[in-house]
């Protein structure tokens, strides 16, 4: 069975790389459910600043946003797919506990996208980190590669979805910060629904752009930032 997987992961990585050439140097097949997009500029790094002293207990909007963007059931089972996760964490030195959205951190090292055998994982060249539905093979490496648990594995045939967010049954998915949204000018659907303005949505190689500056006048940190993985996602607070 191992010899089999072995042999259709390679099928793959050589037909799928050779049909993306053929489409057009450097265009992935997920590109096509955003033909309308212009291209991702190196430019540009999408991210968020995330202000935890703002963000509420028992507040999910932003989960129910986001739920509602990408066609999520919003069941919280290891079954269902959560691109925003709440949760709590707690100093054991002061007992002091905050709570927070937790997501794919959009890194610029993503470890998910370094163990994927067919590259459906990749990062565009703005800092969005993605999932290309059409050449995941469900192998999950991707899941345990990422410091965050911020993947899902879709485990049921999908109906009622999004068409502008394309998903599909054997697929690893996790937050794609609302890619769509973005390439059309706008911003994330969390930040949008937070009534607290706890979510900062904006370039941050943009100097004078507001998630910059803020960042340059608050104490902010990167989840983990020990692994060097350099996040999108930056949190005031904690």
């Amino acid at each position: 069975m191992s010899d089999l997987n072995s042999q259709r992961r390679q099928f793959l990585k050589t037909t799928l790389g050779a049909s993306a050439v053929a489409i057009a140097p450097g265009m992935l097949l997920y590109g096509m459910a955003h033909s309308k997009s212009a291209a991702a500029s190196d430019k540009v790094r999408w991210g968020m600043l995330i202000d935890t002293a703002q963000c509420k207990e028992g507040c999910n909007d932003c989960v129910t946003a986001c739920n509602k963007q990408n066609g999520l059931s919003g069941g919280t089972k290891p079954t269902d797919s959560q691109f925003i996760r709440k949760i709590s964490i707690k100093d054991v030195s002061t007992g002091y506990e905050q709570s927070l959205p937790m997501m794919c951190q959009h890194c610029e090292q993503p470890p998910c996208v370094d163990v994927c055998p067919t590259q459906a994982s990749f990062k565009r060249a703005d800092g969005i980190v993605l999932v290309d539905r059409h050449r995941c093979i469900g192998c999950r490496y991707c899941m345990m590669a990422c410091p965050y648990k911020a993947r899902s594995f879709v485990h049921e045939p999908l109906t009622d979805q999004n068409p502008d967010v394309p998903r599909g049954k054997g697929t690893v998915e996790a937050c794609n910060l609302c890619v769509g949204r973005i390439d059309n000018g706008q911003t994330t659907a969390c930040a949008e629904a937070c009534p607290n303005n706890a979510i900062l949505f904006g370039d941050l190689n943009d100097a004078n752009s507001e998630i910059a500056l803020k960042i340059r006048s608050v104490a902010s940190t990167q989840v983990r930032a020990d692994l060097q993985l350099n996040t999108g996602i930056r949190y005031q607070g904690l």
